[in-house]
């Protein structure tokens, strides 16, 4: 009979492991996972700029809306179509239809929003309210100089 000494470390350390691996083998090899449309998300004092890639879907079937400070996009990515004797050896590009909402508040100016659709790319510029830009704050002067010492 042989007694090892329980380390609770090493339990967490494998534990961690396998989690890494289960994550790991269901993100890789699809640009979308599952139904998610993959976005960046940029922000400046002045607005938000939303990036999708929707490779070969047309611009009038995408839908973009914008309701209680989110953003939703929805498209369908079409799949391509295939002479009929043909047999698939690779398929790694994602199709059917992505989603994708981000909440960016009650800050963004719904009345100005761009959308804009080019060589596959999606771009929302969302430029946010007026309350939610940073303001200078001009500093008074009292006139009173402070005593140096010297």
């Amino acid at each position: 009979m042989t007694v090892v000494r329980w380390n609770p470390f090493r339990e967490m350390l494998a534990m961690q492991r396998a989690m890494d691996r289960l994550f790991d083998e269901s993100w890789r090899g699809s640009e979308y996972a599952g139904d998610t449309l993959g976005i960046d998300v940029y922000e400046t004092d002045e607005a938000f700029t939303i990036i999708a890639a929707l490779p070969g879907v047309n611009a009038d079937k995408i839908d973009v809306r914008l309701h209680d400070g989110t953003l939703s996009i929805t498209a369908e990515i079409p799949q391509t179509a295939l002479p009929e004797n043909a047999r698939v050896l690779i398929q790694e590009r994602g199709y059917g239809t992505v989603r994708r909402s981000v909440h960016l508040g009650g800050r963004v100016n719904q009345e100005k929003v761009e959308a804009t659709y080019e060589s596959g790319l999606l771009t929302l510029v969302v430029p946010k309210s007026e309350e939610a830009q940073p303001r200078m704050i001009p500093v008074k002067s009292t006139g009173k100089k402070l005593a140096s010492k010297n």
